[in-house]
């Protein structure tokens, strides 16, 4: 089943949202601090009966924050305004630990917008319990100048199936489902990442919401409350207390068996038809197929700008200004997807899944391919596949040939997640060299180069980080394009134009450049 990504634009706010299937809505609101990503596996299953819409919640995934500090009632009605905005005036609706909270609240607030809710664990907390979590649940999540920050993130997201809360470091506090699996570490790692600091305002919202559940001759929907064995939250159901006869809560042994009991209520519900989806005009998701490629490339910015831009190697769109021109993350790069497994795509292939995706999202007349550092010979090939009007390059830094062997080797760490976290360390320190050295793991008074204060803020750090981290073919990349034929790529491509370098890289004679640049 095929899950298709968009955004959509809600006042001065974008939000994210992921989509399946092609029956009865059914909205699918995620937990926090985590994104609409941890749904994909249940999307899969569900999409055969729904078409399954699940977002990104405001300040998580790809979706911006709302505002201020938001409480639960701005959750909720952040909620029926994407409604409105996909045209879907009712829906059945599933929410997992938080986004329940949030569903439970939004029902309650707008109950003729839902046919029926399925929560999985619902927290009623105990004035005692939310004095502790207002205490120590949310610190503040900042970059640091050297990366400490990961330690604790990457220590915070394995030991939270440890102990509940987390913090509370107790043999009292042990949880019946801990694990060490690193897949699932680096998942929660990389959805913390991507909201930053914004994380306190929605977790903070759902900690201080308080018991919704309608009285017994409340106006209401339809609603399952379960939780698995293991789960904090099955302990919960003691604690609901008297509900509507509409509502019922049930202890089940395994989330199989919570997914099976929430499917079969949903299932329940009237059968309501999603529209068309709805889309913002100036960032989304393409399908590109080629050798090795079937799957969706992510670009931003203007669909008419003549301007292309293909960001380097273990980098992303994020870090490239995208008002007058129109960018691509590249497949395995930023938020597209990747190459399929075992696949050892050629220059030809990335250049032909890339002009692909080009193709399908411009309509400019002629256009110029300029791609980032040694990006810049992918751009070639590009231009060459499209008919380009030039091609030419930004950051204009590519190694001359007989280097090439020490780039592909050094210049991006493997980013292959292990059980400790080193990867996220490894790539901190790579960005924040790189604005000191060229290449920054050759170290030396000879390579240094000039940098600005403000590229080595914690905070810009932080984005070229993260889109280093996302780069899972940023390696096989750059050795692709470092090993390629420069004379051959030359003879095939349209004419250079724009060749940019930095004013430090003017008088090196270890960088390379076209004939006459």
């Amino acid at each position: 089943m095929t899950i298709t990504r968009h955004f959509i634009r809600i006042g001065n706010r974008r939000v994210h949202y992921r989509k399946a299937g092609t029956g009865p809505n059914l909205l699918m609101v995620h937990q926090s601090p985590r994104s609409s990503a941890e749904y994909e596996p249940l999307m899969e299953e569900w999409a055969q009966y729904f078409t399954c819409i699940a977002p990104d919640t405001p300040g998580f995934g790809q979706s911006d924050p709302l505002p201020g500090t938001p409480e639960i009632a701005d959750f909720s009605n952040a909620l029926i305004a994407l409604l409105d905005a996909l045209g879907i005036e009712q829906t059945a609706a599933y929410g997992f630990h938080s986004g329940g909270i949030i569903l439970v609240n939004a029902a309650k607030l707008h109950p003729e917008r839902f046919a029926a809710l399925s929560v999985g664990g619902y927290a009623i907390w105990t004035p005692e319990e939310r004095a502790i979590f207002d205490k120590d649940y949310l610190p503040a999540f900042q970059p640091s100048n050297y990366g400490e920050h990961l330690t604790w993130l990457w220590n915070r997201m394995l030991e939270q199936t440890w102990f509940f809360p987390w913090f509370d470091v107790r043999p009292e506090a042990r949880m019946s489902v801990a694990h060490d699996d690193v897949a699932r570490v680096d998942s929660a790692v990389r959805d913390m990442l991507d909201s930053g600091d914004a994380y306190r305002a929605g977790y903070g919202a759902v900690l201080r919401a308080n018991r919704d559940i309608p009285g017994v001759d409340d106006k209401t929907v339809p609603v399952l409350i379960a939780a698995y064995n293991g789960d904090p939250l099955q302990a919960h159901i003691a604690r609901l207390g008297t509900m509507p006869p509409s509502w019922r809560a049930e202890a089940v042994a395994t989330p199989a068996d919570l997914h099976t009991v929430c499917l079969a209520h949903l299932r329940e519900a009237p059968a309501l038809l999603s529209p068309a989806i709805a889309e913002s005009g100036d960032g989304g998701f393409v399908p590109a197929k080629g050798t090795g490629f079937d799957g969706l490339v992510h670009w931003e910015g203007n669909r008419q700008a003549e301007t292309i831009l293909l960001h380097a190697p273990g980098r992303s769109v994020d870090l490239l200004e995208t008002s007058n021109a129109l960018a691509i993350d590249l497949p395995g790069h930023g938020l597209s997807d990747g190459w399929a497994e075992g696949a050892s795509p050629s220059l030809d292939d990335w250049a032909s899944v890339v002009a692909d995706a080009i193709a399908a999202v411009s309509t400019a007349p002629t256009r110029s391919i300029i791609g980032e550092g040694v990006s810049a010979l992918l751009a070639a090939a590009v231009a060459a596949k499209l008919g380009a009007r030039d091609w030419g390059a930004t950051d204009a830094h590519i190694p001359m040939p007989d280097a090439s062997a020490a780039w592909a080797d050094q210049a991006i760490p493997d980013q292959t997640p292990d059980r400790h976290g080193a990867y996220l360390n490894a790539a901190w320190n790579a960005v924040r060299g790189a604005h000191f050295f060229w290449p920054w793991f050759d170290a030396k008074a000879a390579n240094a180069i000039g940098f600005s204060a403000d590229a080595i803020t914690p905070e810009a750090l932080a984005r070229e980080h993260k889109s280093l981290i996302r780069a899972r073919s940023g390696r096989p990349l750059l050795a692709t394009l470092l090993a390629a034929d420069r004379d051959a790529l030359l003879a095939a491509a349209p004419p250079v134009g724009p060749w940019d370098k930095a004013d430090w890289a003017m008088s090196r004679t270890d960088i390379w450049s076209p004939s006459g640049r």
